[in-house]
């Protein structure tokens, strides 16, 4: 059985890096936790939400917002990811193995019947989330 513990994060395109993390500073009081680095560059950030929870941030300057598609994903932490992917798997729902991301964290991916994607994601002791500092990402 899986047991999911909260929503871990949410996660925005930007059009404006400085300006959307300026707004989430400033208006809504939530700090950057660390930064997503790729070619020397920040491409995106963690926001701090209080506790375990955080807006996770991406430059996308194309990126359209209306009323359908403003979100990428949404993540799920879990217990025990190993579990949950054999539990998603006995379901006959097709799951992404796991893998130790950039922030040292495990992750794997579902999609609801909709499309919509599934972050599901295991802390580690090193996770970045709570270990800070800058991370390089491993992915385009």
């Amino acid at each position: 059985m899986i047991k999911v513990k909260q929503l871990a994060h949410v996660c925005i395109f930007a059009h404006d890096l400085e300006a959307t993390r300026g707004f989430y500073r400033d208006v809504l009081g939530m700090d950057t936790r660390f930064n997503f680095l790729r070619d020397g560059r920040i491409f995106g950030f963690y926001l701090d939400c209080g506790g375990r929870s955080h807006v996770e941030v991406f430059e996308r300057a194309e990126a359209h917002y209306s009323d359908r598609n403003q979100i990428n994903h949404f993540c799920l932490e879990v217990e025990d990811i190993d579990a949950a992917i054999a539990h998603i798997r006995s379901k006959g729902v097709a799951v992404t193995p796991k893998k130790l991301a950039c922030d040292d964290t495990w992750q794997a991916w579902i999609a609801d019947p909709n499309g919509v994607r599934i972050e599901l994601f295991e802390y580690t002791a090193k996770s970045a989330q709570f270990a800070g500092g800058d991370r390089v990402a491993d992915w385009r």
